[in-house]
């Protein structure tokens, strides 16, 4: 059998769908944030990076570099294996420490990404948990999907931030069984976001576990940057909270924060933590230097809110649609995979412009779109070249202004 012609089938169908993903090969600046080098046929060119989840920089805050630094010097490069077996570190503990400070939790549990602490959480909380229910929203990400089906476990889909539906949904559950309502505080893709409070209460009503995904807020809300639950004040009443150090904390790394009992559970039944090399050290020390500043500094928060509130104003001043939200995520919709695709290469080309296109399965097909994440390390003239770029294309292009 020619396996390659049946890979090939599948790849070319992508292509033609509009939704298959090309890749830009840039190299990340030491010090010179959101500017990359990207490589290409003709040759070596800066850009600025549009797209990043390295929401405020820290990837490249100097404190943190020389965390990093600092603690490869004195650990060398790897954990030396599964947590199990010889991977466990100091650095790991105090990070888990300093996750759990974050979220006002008794302990913290660390894994390689945040898709392996969804992935690894919630199909043990499901699997573990006999006659438990998962009630997930709709718009929940890829990972806590997985892990609920990998759980096998039942599943309830509610409507997406729907407080009714989800209390609809509890009320006809058996009362006798556990129940685990999963959900995000900030979605990535649209940005808006949970109505935590109104979704715990209803939860409590109803003796449901909450499990909430912080992973696109960590860092930036809240005084200390615990996320959208720390800043509504209601971290305290959610069972389980998701995180990652990838995103706002600029390294790499998930993790969840409950109570001791909780992480002890996770630690000694999930897959996911126990079969998998330990993050290096040196990430862990970073992490922790990067969450440890931010606990302190609203200067980087202030910064991005700041830039995403002026690249919004400037939008709506050249006539270009974005969905209007709550949070730091400004989506342009372009509804259409091949237009989505030109439009990106054509700032990158032409205007030195990296934002990568969302098409599906990441998003509905009928909704790709540009999605961009100014960080307070964008200047007002990056911000001024985008959108005059922006607008070059929308009429080149001849894309209605009305399409969002």
């Amino acid at each position: 059998m020619d396996f390659d012609a049946l890979f090939n089938a599948q790849l070319n169908q992508l292509k033609e769908d509009g939704n298959y993903r090309y890749f830009a090969e840039l190299e990340r600046d030491c010090g010179k944030f959101p500017k990359a080098a990207s490589h290409g046929e003709d040759g070596v060119r800066d850009v600025t990076v549009w797209c990043s989840n390295d929401y405020l920089g820290m990837g490249q805050n100097p404190l943190v570099i020389d965390a990093m630094c600092e603690a490869v010097a004195r650990t060398g490069t790897g954990a030396g294996g599964t947590r199990n077996i010889s991977g466990t570190n100091h650095d790991h503990l105090l990070l888990e420490r300093e996750l759990a400070d974050l979220h006002g939790k008794e302990a913290a549990l660390l894994f390689t990404s945040g898709y392996v602490s969804n992935w690894a959480a919630l199909s043990t909380l499901g699997s573990r948990l006999e006659g438990c229910i998962i009630l997930s929203d709709a718009g929940n990400h890829a990972s806590m999907i997985e892990g609920i089906r990998h759980s096998r476990a039942e599943k309830v889909i509610w409507k997406h931030n729907d407080v009714a539906d989800l209390e609809a949904k509890l009320a006809a559950c058996p009362a006798n069984v556990p129940k685990i309502v999963a959900f995000e505080s900030v979605y990535s893709m649209d940005g808006d976001v949970a109505p935590i409070r109104e979704i715990v209460e209803v939860a409590e009503k109803y003796g449901a576990m909450t499990y909430l995904d912080e992973v696109h807020a960590v860092g930036m809300y809240g005084p200390r940057g615990g996320g959208v639950s720390e800043r509504d004040g209601v971290a305290d009443r959610i069972t389980l909270i998701e995180g990652t150090l990838g995103k706002a904390y600029g390294v790499v790394g998930g993790y969840i924060t409950g109570s001791a009992a909780l992480c002890d559970f996770i630690r000694s039944f999930a897959s996911g933590f126990i079969f998998t090399t330990a993050l290096p050290p040196a990430v862990a020390a970073a992490a922790r230097t990067s969450i440890a500043h931010l606990k302190e500094s609203s200067v980087e928060r202030e910064g991005q809110r700041r830039q995403v509130a002026r690249l919004r104003a400037a939008l709506d001043r050249e006539g270009i649609p974005h969905m209007m939200n709550d949070s730091h995520i400004v989506p342009v919709l372009i509804k259409d995979p091949v237009k989505t695709r030109m439009l990106a290469d054509y700032l990158m080309a032409e205007w030195d412009i990296y934002v990568q296109p969302i098409n599906y399965p990441t998003v509905p097909k009928g909704t790709e779109r540009l999605r961009f994440t100014p960080s307070p390390l964008h200047t007002d003239a990056d911000i001024d070249h985008l959108v005059a770029a922006l607008s070059t294309l929308w009429k080149q292009c001849a894309i209605a202004h009305a399409v969002a």
